[in-house]
Order: C-alpha cells, then structure tokens, then sequence
C-alpha cells in the first residue's frame, strides 16, 4: 500500500501528497465515486495528476462503483451525458487504464478512449444463492425488477437453472416508480430479485411488494452490486416484505447503519485477482465467468 495522503483545504480544495518514488511503478488506485460523488472524483483526478507528474509507469484507475454512470445518454431535449464528461475527464487526468464493475449500462465502456475492464458482480452472487437454494431449486425463481434488467437477470437465471420472470414498471419521474404487471409465474416460489444498484429502494420495495401480492411468492430476497441506499432506503428496506437484501461492498456500508435485512459481500478477492492479472499483463477474461 502507497504512502500517501489527502486532504481538503480550509476552502474545500482537495490536497494530495504522494510521500514515497512511483517513478516508473505501475500504480493502481482505488477509489469508488460514490457519495459525496463530486469530492471523491476530484480526489481521483488529483491523485491521477499527481502520480502522472511524477513519472509513474501507468496508472490504472480502480473504481468499483463509478458514479455518474446513470447519465449515459440524453433523455430530453438540452441534457449532459456526463458518463461521457467523467470518461473524458479520466483519460485527460492521465489514466491509462479503468478497472470497475457492473457499469449501469456496457456501452460507457465506449466512452472512455483507454482499455476499460468492466468486472460482473453476478458470480458472486450465483455462488452465494447456489448454496443456499440448492435444495429447494425447483421452487426458486429469478426475477428482474424492470424490462431494462433482463439480460442481466436472464443470464444470473441460466447460471443458477431457474427459470425467469420480469417485473414490468412504468417510472413516471426519476426516483420513483408504478409497478404495472408481473411477466411469469411465481405463485408460492422463493424469488431473487436481481439489479446491478439499490438508490432510494423504491423500485425494489414496490416490485418486492408486488410479487408478494400480486404475484403470491413466498419469499422474496434481493441481490444488488452496488448499494447506493441514499435518502430513505434503508428505512425503505427495513419496512419492506424482502427477507434479505446482499449487496457487493463497492460502496462502503453507511456508518452506523442498522438494519437486519442488508447483508455485504466483499469483493476484495476479485479486483485483487484482477489487478494482478493486469499487472502480470495475463488474461482476465476468465474473472467474467
């Protein structure tokens, strides 16, 4: 681990200090652009001008959660993508290469004009469910929570031999959501519901209520990469039917949260194997599998 430091100005300016030679070393540096999003990119991008301008080798950007990625294309007249803005602020900083998992949407890795490799969540989560269903197998559903998901639960489904359901929504406004019909039958089936991120939890609380009354399952556990839980979530979640929810721990827990339903799976051991495999300069396409 590097001898390093950062820290803020009495004005809120971010300060880096790299206190040990990268003169030629490959350097990985870690940070997810979770909340406070805006600081912890600026961090990023200081680090990476840090490091650049003192003579590092290459420079890979490791961002298990990257922000913004929701904004990856204009929804109405006069809108940013600023998914396209981090990317080309990255590269100008001076990265060579991002490391990162479950992107909000693939093609993001086309914005960015340096390799870009983008890690899946889900082997984590098929190792995790196959044990703990594997005797009620042929009672388990996976469902996607909206019809934007499905490739990703459909894939989740084939890897675990369940069959798979969907969710159908309508959002009429940003952060909220009206679950309108369920796609497949899970009458008196354990279900899984899949998404790569939980934000304020009220899709997954709503499309979780929903199967249970609608749908009449008999359990419902959710799965998610990244954990954003802003503003009511957590409160959300305690308060909702799921029985469990297990995220990846890309975004840091919430200090001092409490709540018996969110569970944490490191993800530690893979972007370590990942960054090994970059620095050897060997494949990492068996880390999608």
């Amino acid at each position: 681990l590097g001898e390093s430091e950062v820290g803020h100005f009495s004005d809120g300016e971010v300060c880096a200090s790299i206190y040990e030679t990268v003169r030629g070393s490959d350097i990985f540096l870690i940070q997810s652009t979770c909340s406070p999003v805006n600081d912890n990119l600026m961090e990023l991008l200081i680090m990476i001008d840090a490091l650049k301008r003192a003579s590092a080798g290459r420079i890979t950007a490791v961002m298990p959660y990257f922000g913004y990625a929701r904004q990856d294309r204009k929804t109405k007249p006069r809108d940013p993508i600023s998914a396209k803005l981090v990317a080309n602020l990255i590269t100008r900083a001076g990265a060579d290469r991002v490391l990162t998992m479950d992107l909000h949407a693939n093609q993001i890795q086309g914005f960015f004009d340096i390799p870009v490799d983008n890690l899946l969540g889900s082997p984590l989560f098929v190792n995790e469910f196959f044990r703990k269903y594997a005797a009620i197998q042929d009672e388990t559903m996976v469902v996607s929570p909206d019809v934007g998901s499905v490739a990703r639960a459909r894939a989740f489904a084939q890897k675990l031999a369940m069959p798979l359901a969907i969710v159908d929504k309508r959002r009429q406004k940003a952060n909220s959501s009206e679950v309108m019909n369920i796609i497949g039958d899970v009458r008196d089936k354990h279900v899984i519901l899949l998404d790569d991120m939980v934000d304020t939890g009220g899709s997954l609380c709503h499309a979780a209520k929903a199967l249970v009354d609608i749908g009449k399952a008999k359990s419902v556990t959710a799965c998610a990469t990244h954990g954003l839980l802003s503003g009511p979530a957590v409160q959300r979640i305690s308060d909702s039917v799921l029985d469990e929810v297990v995220f990846l721990d890309t975004i840091p827990p919430k200090p001092g949260m409490k709540c018996d339903k969110i569970r944490y799976i490191s993800v530690a051991h893979l972007f370590a194997e990942a960054i090994s495999h970059i620095y050897e300069e060997t494949s990492v396409s068996r880390l999608f599998s």
